[in-house]
């Protein structure tokens, strides 16, 4: 490939299109993987999907903590739908090119939404501390409003930290071979492609990554840290279970993402760690979003009773289930 920049690309070919080695050459193992694939990734849009209807449509789930679990579940689905129809494609067919704006918008989107979650997870830690440590004023502060701008503010910050980086990327030339280790297009691969010296980028890319993943870890942590202290000094035991019992879900998928994140970033550059950041990132993007479902639904008895209102009474003539007609204050 030629040196020149992502433009250059944008009119592209068959010769000009970046190859994926993916995850396997294998062609048995690769219709293995997809036969496996399909069916985690339908059931990852149908068990977030649940999630969501099952919080709109139930007045006991109209809150706070479950406004953000529907939003949460929301971004799953756009997460895992970034990268896994792709791979599917690709292990289907045994064609493995992507054309560069399709690659660069996967780059993005990854990384941004990527973000999104990192900081979405953030608040809701906030959540749980401000529902336990500040029972009485929490209606007051944790109102509709209050919700719908820490959202919107999570989407800001990620499209705002990630655009610096993302842009400065797009105008570095590029030349070498069109070949990415990975099984879709993430930044380090990336990075090999690119003609010029990156120290510079690699180090704002660095310190984007400090500002949001451990700043954002940073305040997960310091809110759980103040939700045990506030449960130690409960008297009854039955009260300090009840409560963990709303924040051990979370905590759960917390350190399921923050863990894989962390294995994934570990020495990147070595060709060993390269092979384990491509089983990790398989996991993160097709298992991790299934097992939230499954996490919050298995440890909220509040979600199961509601569940089963709705899977076995049904819509109409259960009693139990509380449809909520919406309004101005509604979540």
């Amino acid at each position: 490939m030629p040196p020149g920049g992502w433009s250059e690309l944008g009119n592209h070919s068959e010769g000009t299109e970046f190859i994926l080695l993916g995850i396997t050459d294998l062609r048995h193992l690769q219709l293995l993987l997809f036969t496996v694939l399909l069916p985690t990734y339908l059931l990852t849009l149908l068990g977030n999907l649940f999630i969501v209807i099952l919080s709109l449509v139930d007045c006991r789930l109209q809150t706070p903590m479950y406004y953000f679990l529907r939003n949460f579940s929301l971004l799953e689905m756009a997460f895992t739908s970034v990268i896994t129809p792709q791979v599917l494609s690709h292990l289907l067919t045994g064609h493995k090119t992507i054309s560069p704006p399709r690659c660069f918008s996967q780059m993005v989107l990854y990384l941004t939404l990527g973000t999104v979650e990192f900081f979405l997870l953030a608040v809701m830690s906030v959540d749980r501390y401000l529902a336990i440590c500040y029972p009485l004023r929490y209606p007051t502060l944790m109102t509709s409003q209050a919700c719908l701008r820490l959202v919107l503010g999570c989407w800001a910050g990620g499209f705002l930290f990630l655009s610096g980086p993302c842009i400065w990327l797009l105008l570095l030339p590029l030349c070498g071979p069109k070949v990415l280790n990975h099984f879709f297009c993430d930044s380090i691969p990336l990075l090999a492609l690119v003609c010029t010296d990156t120290s510079r980028l690699q180090l704002l890319a660095f310190l984007v990554a400090v500002c949001t993943l451990a700043g954002a870890l940073t305040v997960t942590v310091a809110s759980y840290v103040c939700v045990i202290w506030t449960l130690l000094q409960l008297p009854s035991a039955q009260g300090r279970r009840k409560a963990f019992s709303t924040c051990s879900s979370h905590i759960l998928v917390v350190s399921i993402t923050y863990g894989s994140c962390i294995i994934m970033y570990l020495h990147p550059t070595q060709t060993g760690q390269l092979d384990l950041n491509k089983g990790v990132a398989f996991f993160n993007t097709t298992v991790a979003p299934l097992l939230n479902p499954f996490i919050y639904c298995l440890r909220n008895k509040l979600v199961q009773q509601v569940s089963r209102d709705m899977l076995v009474k049904g819509m109409g003539p259960s009693r139990h289930l509380r449809v909520c007609l919406g309004g101005p204050g509604s979540f």
